[in-house]
């Protein structure tokens, strides 16, 4: 390896994430899962904005046509919605499951209530340029 490749190389490395055992993957996925049922119970977008991706994708096929929204739409929605906490409602949520792809890709089967409606949602999550997880999209249906 030239001397220029094995600088290419190691500038490379530094500049990907720490890597981290599954069990810290783990724990910062779940964090990231609390911070989104928080967010949903209490209707507050400043903590979805901090989770969701900028490119995040929200949609559901319970709505005809296919009911789809970027983070900002999704956000306004959020912003506007009175919240459950307001209203007295217990909070119901439920990780299911997790699963990981890779060190930078994971997917979370996740349960909770709003109201009188209660949901599975799917989320797909990856690990941004800064090692943050975040929610890529949302995909969820009325149960």
């Amino acid at each position: 390896m030239t001397k220029d490749a094995k600088k290419n190389a190691v500038e490379l490395l530094a500049s990907q994430p720490p890597s981290q055992s599954p069990a810290a993957a783990r724990r910062e996925v779940v964090q990231v899962l609390q911070l989104y049922f928080d967010a949903l119970h209490e209707a507050d977008a400043t903590k979805m904005d901090r989770i969701f991706h900028a490119q995040g994708i929200y949609a559901t096929a319970d709505e005809h046509p296919t009911l789809t929204r970027d983070k900002r739409t999704y956000l306004d929605v959020l912003r506007n919605r009175e919240s459950p906490q307001s209203r007295g409602d217990a909070r119901k949520d439920h990780i299911d499951s997790i699963e990981f792809a890779g060190a930078n890709t994971a997917r979370a089967r996740v349960r909770c209530s709003i109201g009188s409606s209660d949901f599975v949602d799917f989320l797909t999550l990856i690990r941004d340029e800064e090692g943050q997880w975040q929610i890529i999209s949302k995909i969820f249906q009325i149960v």
